[in-house]
């Protein structure tokens, strides 16, 4: 069976090689409960996070590098992670959080088949996606938490290696939009929706501002943002994103927001720009 589950379409077949992503048969980094998403997501009693190993981009300033890029984890079976549902979901988690999930589909959706959660289904994406794929998922994900991280071509090219980032993102949230039409919030916790994550990025603020603009005039004032000043310049980053973003920098992004009147933004402390809030896999 060809692989085509993300925007690379590599075509290959995963029982005998890679693609891009690295990815051949399912595999899990770690497994926690996760206190440290947004508010409605984490709520009290944490969200239940899988991280997956592997991914379709190559973001030269990754904070999963171990996972996302070198691949450590374990390899687990469709019923492992079924599972790992039932364990997740026994701690009292508000969520099952798929991190990284994409190049994974097919198993997820196998797994949801044999044993669906009564709690909500997070799809925790970089958002290169494919609409098919985003079509696939409907019925079997309540939220999706997705990035938009780059509107230019040319800086997702040098960052992420994916030209068509913003071409395929931009798609995928709508598809993601239309798969669940509705936010829906219970007692500060999210039973359905869309959030849709931005990390600001050091000399790109004119970029964010775009992606603002894109969200308002697409999806409209009220779409959950959740902007994000957590960059770090890890791994060797070349400038000009070889340092961490000015506070200005973000006030120009978040003055935006605020200009065109969102009514559900998320807003980041400068000091969540520290490896202590990054999981150890």
């Amino acid at each position: 069976m060809k692989c085509e589950l993300c925007p690379r379409k590599c075509g290959i077949d995963r029982k005998t090689q890679v693609g891009f992503c690295g990815a051949k048969t399912l595999k899990v980094a770690r497994v926690m409960k996760h206190f440290w998403e947004e508010p409605i997501i984490s709520g009290t009693n944490g969200s239940g996070a899988i991280f997956f190993s592997h991914c379709s981009l190559k973001c030269v300033y990754c904070q999963n590098k171990e996972i996302s890029q070198d691949g450590k984890g374990e390899e687990i079976t469709v019923n492992n992670l079924v599972e790992i549902f039932k364990e997740l979901e026994k701690t009292g988690v508000h969520n099952i959080n798929l991190v990284t999930p994409t190049h994974y589909t097919d198993e997820i959706i196998s797994a949801l088949k044999i044993y669906r959660p009564r709690i909500p289904i997070v799809w925790n994406t970089s958002g290169y996606e494919e609409v098919s794929t985003i079509k696939k998922l409907k019925g079997y994900v309540d939220i999706f938490l997705t990035d938009i991280k780059y509107f230019s071509s040319d800086i997702s090219s040098k960052l992420s290696c994916a030209k068509d980032y913003f071409e395929k993102a931009s798609k995928a949230v709508l598809q993601m939009r239309d798969n669940i039409p509705e936010d829906i919030v219970e007692n500060e916790v999210m039973k359905k929706g869309l959030i849709i994550r931005h990390l600001v990025l050091p000399s790109f603020s004119a970029d964010s501002l775009k992606i603002v603009e894109w969200i308002n005039n697409n999806l409209g004032n009220k779409t959950y943002i959740s902007l994000m000043s957590q960059f770090l310049p890890l791994n060797d980053c070349p400038a000009p994103i070889n340092r961490k973003i000015k506070p200005l920098e973000y006030k120009i992004v978040m003055n935006k927001l605020l200009e065109l009147n969102f009514e559900n933004v998320y807003v980041q402390d400068p000091t969540s720009a520290d490896e202590k809030y990054i999981p150890k896999f």
